[in-house]
């Protein structure tokens, strides 16, 4: 049940449902898992910040940009920064669907099927240029990353408690991709962009003796219940009616504007008001600011949206779905 009013008036003793040591412990916890991050991620803190925001809110994550830009390492900063179990699948135009998800194979000794778990079986899985792999394969991450399960032979099997896909992709006009359908986008709660790293950054990187990410030496600082911890306080965080009706605005004009095919869902919706409620917990609040909702706009809701005429180029079509949001928030009050 979702808290009706601010933690910090819960601290004063109108709830014991959450406590200040809780608190101080998940502040704490997202201070060293951020800290840890910034190790080997140099000058990317706005990124840092948006993956927390989408592992604090339990939700899953599409890393897009140009090969060689640091999407892969961010993966592997974030997994090993935990103490969970992790797996990489690289995703390729023969990869099959039982090679992401298992298969029954026939036991000869015990004379009966058994089912033999595939790497989607781990609480962090990376899924390493996600739309390299054909739409059939791709849809095979559809029930997982809904409902934490894999469903072989008419038997759920669950996956990890917390669980993260941290999909990678290159830009979908590359030569030997595939688009993601719009039902595997809408399950991603956010789409990031990692850019290329200022000079400064970049001669850093250029120094460092490491060479790949299989090099990166991180310290697990946080833990599996950790995780599950943040993430069901992160629910917790009060939400003011008015910006929950600031939200349904802004998700209804997506849906009555014309450059757009179709609005936002009411997944989406869902998924913004997550989102901002795991930022304000990461940002030391115990309440949801307008800002908040804003912030996130485009890394929550740009992948859900296409526009009516459809660009070939899909940068520049990503540019005008995004300039096209902005220009709705803009143009909706914030009566707060």
């Amino acid at each position: 049940m979702l808290a009706k009013v601010p933690l910090s008036a819960q601290l004063c003793g109108m709830s014991d449902f959450v406590s200040a040591p809780a608190v101080t412990e998940a502040w704490q916890i997202l201070d060293r898992l951020r800290a840890n991050m910034r190790v080997t991620i140099k000058g990317k803190d706005e990124v840092i910040e948006q993956v927390l925001v989408c592992l604090v809110a339990g939700g899953h994550l599409l890393i897009e940009d140009l090969p060689g830009v640091g999407k892969t390492t961010l993966a592997y900063s974030l997994a090993r920064s935990m103490d969970c179990s992790f797996s990489r699948i690289q995703f390729t135009s023969d990869l099959l669907p039982s090679d992401v998800t298992g298969v029954a194979i026939y036991d000869e000794q015990e004379k009966r099927f058994v089912f033999k778990k595939g790497p989607v079986f781990a609480n962090v899985v990376l899924a390493d240029e996600i739309n390299r792999a054909t739409p059939k394969t791709q849809s095979a991450l559809l029930e997982v990353m809904d409902r934490a399960r894999v469903t072989i032979d008419g038997k759920a099997y669950a996956v990890g408690d917390p669980f993260l896909v941290f999909a990678t992709q290159n830009p979908v006009d590359y030569e030997g991709t595939f688009p993601l359908p719009e039902s595997q986008m809408d399950r991603f709660l956010m789409r990031l962009h990692m850019g290329y790293p200022e000079a400064a950054d970049e001669l850093e990187i250029l120094r460092s003796p490491r060479t790949n990410y299989d090099d990166i030496a991180l310290n697990a600082v946080a833990t599996s219940e950790d995780i599950i911890g943040l993430q069901a306080l992160s629910q917790q965080v009060f939400i003011e009616d008015s910006v929950l009706e600031y939200v349904l605005k802004l998700v209804a004009a997506t849906r009555t504007e014309a450059e757009f095919k179709a609005g936002i869902s009411v997944r989406g919706g869902l998924a913004l008001k997550h989102s901002a409620q795991a930022r304000a917990l990461l940002l030391r609040r115990d309440f949801v600011l307008p800002d908040d909702v804003q912030t996130l706009i485009v890394p929550v809701l740009a992948h859900r949206l296409a526009l009516v005429r459809q660009s070939s180029d899909a940068l520049e079509e990503r540019r005008a779905i995004t300039a096209t949001l902005r220009r709705i928030v803009a143009s909706l009050p914030v009566l707060v």
